[in-house]
Parts: C-alpha cells; sequence; structure tokens
C-alpha cells in the first residue's frame, strides 16, 4: 500500500509539473542533422538534456561517431539514475557520460560498456556542473524543455555556443528569441512543420493528435516544432522565388503602422519597396542578404513603426513579421 501510495504521488506531481517530456524519434534526428554533418569534424558535441541510456541523441552521435569525425561526445540527463524513459525526476543526482570513441573492440555503443557517471548535482543544464560541460562543447544538440526555452537559448548565445536543438514555433514570438533572429544570431533548420514524439502514460490522450499504439506507447503529434540552429546551412542562401506583382486593391494597409498585409509566404510580391507583413513560417525561408526583419507586432518595432496588434479595418488579424525588401 506505501509503495502504491508514493507511485500515485510521483505521478500526480509528474501531472502537475511542465509537460516538457517530448522524446525525439531517431528518423527525425537523422533527417534534420544529414544537412550539418561537415560541422562535426573534431569537435566537442553536448547534449545536455538527454540520458544516454534511452536518448536517440546519444544513439546517433555514438553510432556515427567515427562517421562524423567527432572528437568527444558528452550526455547530460536531469535527476535520473533510472534505465526508463520517461523518470519521474525523483532522483537528487543525475549521470553524464563522455565517450571519445569505440572501446574494447565494440562495434554497437552501449551507455553501460562506455562508463556512466553520477553527477553531485541534480544534471539542470542551469547547474554548475552543467555549465562547465557547456563550457567544453563546441555544438549543443538537443530536445530541450520546451517550458524553458527562453532561458535555455540565451545561455547558448550567452556563452557563444553553436547548436542545432528542437522547439516550438511559438517560441519564435517570444521577444528574447525573436531580437535573436532580428539580430542573426539564430535562424530556423530544414525540419519545421509536424514531428511526432513519445510522451509518458500520464499525459491526457484528451487531444486529436495524440495516439496509442500496439505496445501501449503513447505518442503526440505536433504541427508547430522547428529546428533551431545558428550553424551556417545551404538553404539560407537561397533566395525565396517572388513571383507577385503589387497591387494597391489586393494588398491592404494596416490600420496601425504603414506595412502592407500579405497572408501567405508566396504572395510577397517581387516589386513592394515598403514594409510588409508576413506570417511566421517566412522565418523558414528567409535569406538575411534578401530580406531585413523589422520586428514583430506586440514588439517594439525601429523606423517609427511604433507596437501593437495587427489589424484591418479594426478587425485583427493573425501575429505578423515586418519585412523589407533589401534588393530594390
Amino acid at each position: 500500500m506505501i509503495v502504491k501510495t508514493n507511485l500515485n504521488k510521483n505521478l500526480h506531481k509528474a501531472k502537475t509539473d511542465k509537460k516538457d517530456e517530448f522524446y525525439t524519434q531517431l528518423s527525425d534526428i537523422e533527417n534534420e542533422l544529414k544537412h550539418y554533418r561537415k560541422h562535426f569534424k573534431d569537435k566537442v558535441v553536448y547534449c545536455n538534456c538527454d540520458d544516454p541510456r534511452v536518448s536517440n541523441f546519444f544513439h546517433y552521435f555514438s553510432y556515427n561517431f567515427k562517421h562524423l569525425g567527432l572528437k568527444k561526445l558528452i550526455t547530460t540527463c536531469y535527476k535520473s539514475q533510472n534505465i526508463n524513459l520517461f523518470s519521474q525526476n525523483d532522483c537528487e543526482k543525475a549521470i553524464s557520460l563522455e565517450y571519445d570513441g569505440f572501446k574494447n573492440g565494440e562495434v554497437v555503443p552501449n551507455a553501460e560498456d562506455i562508463g556512466i557517471h553520477y553527477l553531485e548535482n541534480d544534471g539542470d543544464f542551469r547547474s554548475k556542473e552543467s555549465i562547465e560541460l557547456l563550457k567544453q562543447a563546441d555544438i549543443v544538440v538537443t530536445n530541450p524543455p520546451f517550458s524553458l526555452f527562453r532561458e535555455y537559448i540565451g545561455q547558448l548565445i550567452e556563452n557563444d555556443k553553436k547548436f542545432i536543438i528542437v522547439g516550438n514555433q511559438n517560441a519564435i514570438t517570444y521577444k528574447e528569441v525573436f531580437n535573436y533572429f532580428k539580430e542573426d544570431k539564430i535562424w530556423l533548420g530544414y525540419k519545421n512543420g509536424d514531428m511526432e514524439f513519445k510522451v509518458p502514460d500520464y499525459y491526457e490522450a484528451k487531444e486529436t493528435r495524440y495516439r496509442e499504439d500496439e505496445a501501449g506507447q503513447k505518442w503526440r503529434s505536433m504541427g508547430n516544432i522547428c529546428w533551431y540552429t545558428n550553424l551556417d546551412i545551404k538553404k539560407r542562401g537561397e533566395d525565396l522565388i517572388l513571383y507577385k506583382q503589387y497591387n494597391e486593391t489586393k494588398y491592404q494597409n494596416y490600420d496601425n503602422y504603414n506595412a502592407i498585409n500579405i497572408d501567405k509566404v508566396k504572395d510577397i510580391p517581387l516589386d513592394y519597396k515598403g514594409y510588409m507583413g508576413v506570417p511566421i513560417t517566412f522565418l523558414t525561408k528567409h535569406n538575411p542578404e534578401q530580406f531585413e526583419i523589422l520586428g514583430l507586432d506586440n514588439h517594439t518595432l525601429n523606423n517609427g513603426l511604433g507596437k501593437g496588434s495587427n489589424s484591418i479595418n479594426n478587425k485583427s488579424i493573425y501575429r505578423r513579421i515586418i519585412i523589407k525588401n533589401k534588393k530594390l
């Protein structure tokens, strides 16, 4: 009875905590990271939100260690010493692993064989131990807690680290995160849109984007997931092809500042020199040599545009990024 009571308490606590346990599929990791292979040679990669015994990020980098030419792989996780994909985070100490290549003639790396180390503290990415490991890293790759995304990405920028991380598209609208885009300190990777994650049993399947497979594993599909990075990638240098011409009857102006509204990225006119409000999805195709990002509604905008929500004829519309064509 005592065991059952403790288990119920742990589950209840987990339900009231931020729901940050979304485990990335290996296929999604492979499909994105194949575009960054040249960046990994002789580099130290740090996965600081990953239990090496269950993480697909550890799986990817350890299996491809030699192929990528890595120097070292470091992983740490938060409050977990049980080999369980969905830890209740009920242990005060966490684990870490450092891997610098195949050992003992092994063909397939195994976390337990490589050697698990116990941290002095809980493994939080903000802890002193984790920050010291971060300082050793060249590139950080992981799926950080969505609820702590502002703080997480701010730490990476502050420590001048290269990174490839998974996040919710909504994070773009955070003032701090958007400013990084505006300052060309971060951008979006290749895969943006729908991704499916493994989630714990206690996640309520009350939405249509939940499913349970034949083994009883719960999954949640999210249609607004992005890969965030500051590593140079080929797509950043590709111009967005424009073919629409500006027509003042087709493109309406906002009530609160002098910019035209554009509902779809494909409708950006090729011949308009002024300010344009475009959907947030524009960032998936942004080339900083082609367009300047001026601001986001509800944030302070430069060039005298002011601040506030977009509206046309007193009717609010979806959030817009204000841009200007640099080539006109």
